[in-house]
């Protein structure tokens, strides 16, 4: 609905104010009501929203009364909220356009137009999640390194020394390739631009490594760059970020974020939503923020509101000093260990006190990415001096940031962390001492099991002792020193229980702060130390800026020199996309049944995420994962052992090259300039070769290639019809899995690679395809087929039928065990409704929009559990999934159910919001669950069959009157 601002028709008319430019706003101050400055400053983006969007359709004078009564209102009302964007990242974004072109065809077939069907939300498309490591130092083999100087270390716990060369070779510049070599082997050339090589300095490998792993991204997702470049060519408002830019937080941080917006002649402040999960980082620009689902990013796109129980907000109150051996990892680890602890799920944390001036902006925006962990919905810094002194860096020119200052103090959202005065209310208090903060890292299974790195040793060892579990690994006193040889590179090493061999320096979510990159300033004095050649190393910058103040700070030739080279920019390491480890290796590993560590700087390390083999993980700052990686254990103690030895022999203990916060500061103001945004904004704008010289058809419609294996054309609006259909009760439902306590997304959604022996893999086989050109779940998110097969697909998934972890359940009608997909193929066939049994915190982590449409597709009715994650179950309910809940104290084991019943679900004709309903069991038993519907919408969308359903019907009812009104329901969440 568009709303004329300065209608005496609107509601709230009487709050427009004029900034001294001419330009004008909605000032909530007007209203004279004492409340608002006593609201949390999130809590004010949300009221200002409110008023501007206040149509009484959508958001009605109800809710901004609701909003601004927020003391008495929080977690009871719901309320409406229309941010300015949408963020997606291609792996989540691809099946939202791919939903939006069938809806195209959809809506084509009932005679309507297509070109109705078009995001009315602003939406950034981000493409960064296909990099995979083809290529690394460890894996490419194409010429041998010339030798260089080594160090001579003793033996050690961790096996011989290092006596691989990984060297490179330094003389031949980026722009003179080898004269054997046929490719371009420096940006410029593949580049018709002058732009700063993001390589440039490097040595020639270096540079052929990064653009070898651009060249294979470009050519093995050819068909998804295709169907993104038409995504951008035909639907408005879509704007796409090409490959090898940078990561989607990053490029959100560096060039999409505004903090105010200005349209049409209104000012107002910037918000979005994204289907990432380090969306949350926006909100430490003093921007709201957070990540939602794919359903929901797709109703926002098309111009529905999101609505949310109005939250409790905690203010988290900083105080104290930093201790100088801290990284800003160590404060996010401390932080999310202690709202963690508070129980703060769901609620809004805003963070005040004098300790927050001490906080960079990069610092806040890494505390916010981990809002996720301690599961709050966003961990917001208002605005203040610290926020302006980074846009400055960011190219904001005077005017734009005199502007920003100004409306911000104009609807008081700006703030002075000094003066307790402009303190507001909040729900409760936190309070955080910030010298509390030592060095730690988290593992060796889940983020919020936090070591001191002082304890890591100990800590490590009691691992191995403790029984299987978050903590524990059970390996037998007598197997715990076991050391296992084997040959790499023509010597001999060997592997023990806490061996790393994987170590990634990663620098988007939690370390796109420069700070912490440059703590690695002082490993200038590393000299003759090395990392073993059989390690798995590589340095992922979150986008090409990383490399430039890497570069200017004399820092990158270090980490090159170590192995850590550049691999791409992208998402890798994290998500599972990296080269296989040495056979050697592997098979050291198997031998020994060792527990191999892998140690990186991001912030997701979920066992077997990395790599099958290696069941310890652990996020860490870059300069410790590379003090590991050289250590080549983690059993060690950093403060006792030396981290090795110079190639003179002399001792090198960490805390001899640990800089201090002061050189760290000073290093960052002089390598992080606002040239390096500038680069990266003519970057973006100008693309790269490949991506301007694709070519797509205008046609409204997508032009669907039957044979690819990318992009398919979903099933979701098969039998569209115009009527809604009425209720559908579930009747002699088969369970098609019986799952515990703690089932995550991970568990879920297809990620990382596809193994050679799953559903995915035979289907993909079958389209004539070799294991090597599978790619990985990710990167095939287009096409239904390969995601539905890869659903429950996980090698962790832990079902009952099965009694071991795996992805098979029981076919209970043959009772033969079959991969998940054969088992719900053969239900379907048969016309046998699916339901699934949980336990408690069923769907927590990630927001994936598979976790709901693969279930959906599978034949999944209804998902019967102790609880949900809340994200996760208005997943369920935007593709028309029942989430039903126990009633308390009630679960699976307490009713005797083997899950091999037959369940039946009668629904009534008016179903309700809660409503309470009866299941009935093949043996003749009976019990209640509650249908976790929160609202009437959600109702709606069930009884469409989902939100896709229910858009692309009221599309086709009301054609180009439901375009140019919007009169569709608001989305839950």
């Amino acid at each position: 609905l568009s709303i004329n601002f300065s209608s005496s028709e609107h509601p709230y008319a009487h709050l427009i104010d004029t900034l001294p430019d001419g330009i004008k706003f909605y000032n909530p101050r007007k209203l004279g009501d004492p409340r608002y400055d006593k609201l949390p400053l999130s809590v004010r983006i949300l009221l200002e929203a409110a008023i501007r969007n206040c149509d009484g359709f959508y958001t009605k004078d109800e809710d901004v009364q609701n909003i601004l009564d927020w003391q008495q209102q929080q977690e009871k009302a719901e309320v409406p909220f229309s941010p300015a964007r949408v963020l997606l990242q291609d792996f989540t974004g691809i099946p939202a356009m791919v939903d939006l072109a069938a809806m195209r065809d959809a809506v084509a077939k009932h005679g309507v137009d297509p070109d109705l069907v078009n995001p009315k939300c602003p939406t950034d498309l981000i493409v960064d999640h296909s990099l995979q490591i083809d290529y690394s130092k460890c894996s490419n083999q194409s010429q041998p390194p010339p030798p260089r100087s080594t160090a001579v270390r003793p033996p050690s716990r961790g096996g011989s020394h290092c006596g691989g060369q990984r060297g490179s070779c330094s003389k031949a510049a980026c722009s003179d390739p080898p004269a054997s070599s046929g490719r371009p082997t420096s940006v410029q050339q593949i580049e018709n631009t002058p732009l700063l090589c993001p390589f440039h300095l490097q040595p020639v490998s270096e540079v052929e490594t990064a653009l070898k792993n651009q060249e294979m991204e470009l050519q093995r997702n050819k068909e998804r760059l295709h169907f993104f470049k038409w995504c951008s060519k035909v639907f408005k408002n879509v704007n796409v970020v090409p490959p090898d830019v940078g990561a989607v937080h990053q490029v959100n941080l560096e060039y999409l974020s505004r903090v105010v917006q200005v349209s049409d002649g209104l000012i107002y402040p910037d918000s979005v939503v994204g289907t990432d999960s380090h969306t949350t980082m926006i909100n430490g620009l003093g921007i709201l923020g957070w990540g939602v689902g794919g359903i929901e990013s797709e109703a926002v796109m098309l111009g529905q509101p999101v609505s949310l129980t109005l939250p409790q907000v905690v203010g988290c109150k900083l105080v104290g000093s930093i201790n100088p051996l801290a990284t800003s990892i160590d404060i996010v680890l401390g932080i999310t260990k202690h709202l963690r602890q508070a129980g703060i799920s769901g609620k809004f944390v805003e963070f005040f006190g004098p300790g927050v001036s001490q906080l960079s902006a990069p610092d806040r925006t890494t505390i916010a990415n981990m809002c996720p962990e301690y599961n709050a919905t966003v961990s917001f810094f208002p605005v203040d001096h610290v926020t302006l002194k980074h846009f400055k860096k960011t190219n904001f020119t005077d005017e734009k940031l005199e502007l920003l200052e100004s409306y911000m103090k104009a609807v008081n959202l700006f703030r002075s962390y000094e003066e307790s005065s402009e303190d507001p209310q909040f729900s409760e208090v936190i309070e955080i001492n910030l010298s509390s903060m030592v060095p730690h890292v988290s593992g060796p299974k889940r983020p919020q099991d936090r070591v001191a790195v002082s304890s890591m040793k100990d800590d490590f060892q009691s691992c191995l002792n403790e029984k299987v579990g978050f903590k524990g690994f059970h390996i037998s006193k007598e197997k715990q020193d076991v050391r296992i040889p084997f040959l790499h590179g023509g010597q001999e090493y060997q592997l023990a229980h806490g061996s790393v061999v994987i170590a990634a320096v990663i620098s988007c979510t939690n370390n796109c702060n420069p700070s912490v990159m440059l703590t690695a300033v002082r490993l200038r004095s590393l000299s003759g130390l090395v990392v073993k050649p059989y390690i798995r190393t590589s340095l992922a910058p979150g986008s090409g800026m990383v490399t430039h103040y890497l570069n200017a700070s004399g820092v990158l030739p270090y980490f090159n020199q170590l192995g850590f080279e550049v691999i791409g920019y992208g998402c890798a390491t994290c998500v599972g996309n990296m080269a296989p480890l040495p056979e050697a290796v592997v098979d050291a590993i198997k031998k020994g049944d060792l527990v191999a560590c892998g140690v990186l700087s991001g912030n997701r390390h979920f066992e077997g995420r990395l790599c099958d083999c290696v069941r310890a993980n652990y996020l860490a700052s870059p300069p410790l994962v590379v003090a590991y990686a050289i250590a080549g254990t983690v059993g060690i103690d950093f403060e006792k052992e030396p981290l090795g030895w110079t190639s003179d022999g002399k001792e090198v203990y960490l805390r001899d090259i640990w800089p201090s916060r002061e050189e760290v500061q000073q290093t960052e103001e002089d390598t992080v300039i606002s040239a390096i945004f500038k680069d990266l904004r003519r970057r973006m704008e100008k693309g790269n070769t490949f991506w301007n010289k694709i070519e797509c058809p205008d046609s409204l419609v997508f032009p669907w290639d039957h044979k690819s294996t990318y992009i398919r054309s979903p099933p979701f609006f098969s039998k569209l019809s115009k009527d809604v259909p009425p209720p559908q009760s579930i009747e002699n439902a088969h369970a098609l899995l019986f799952l515990g306590d703690k089932v995550t997304t991970d568990h879920i959604s297809p990620a990382g690679s596809i193994s050679r022996v799953s559903a995915a893999a035979k289907y993909l086989q079958s389209k004539r395809l070799t294991p090597r050109e599978f790619n990985s779940y990710g990167a095939r998110r287009g096409n239904d087929a390969v995601m539905t097969r890869g659903t429950f697909a996980s090698i962790k998934l832990h079902n009952r039928f099965i009694g071991k972890p795996g992805p098979k359940t029981l076919h209970i009608p043959s009772g033969q065990t079959l991969d998940v997909f054969e088992a719900a193929d053969r239900y379907q066939r048969d016309g046998t409704p699916l339901i699934i049994l949980a336990g408690k915190d069923y769907g927590s982590g990630n927001s994936r929009d598979w976790v709901a449409k693969g279930p959906y597709l599978l034949g999944v009715r209804a998902v019967i559990a102790e609880s949900f994650e809340k994200l996760h179950k208005s997943q369920l309910v935007g593709m028309g999934i029942m989430p039903l809940q126990f009633v308390a104290g009630q679960n699976a084991e307490t009713l005797e159910l083997s899950g091999k019943e037959r369940f039946s679900v009668a629904l009534p004709e008016s179903l309700r919001p809660r409503q309470q309903l009866t299941v009935r069991t093949s043996k003749g038993t009976s019990f209640s669950v509650r249908a976790l519907f929160d609202s009437e919408v959600d109702v709606i969308f069930f009884q469409h069959g989902g939100l896709l359903r229910y858009v692309a019907r009221t599309v086709v009812e009301n054609g180009p009157a439901a375009a140019a009104t919007g009169e569709q329901q608001p989305t839950s969440i």
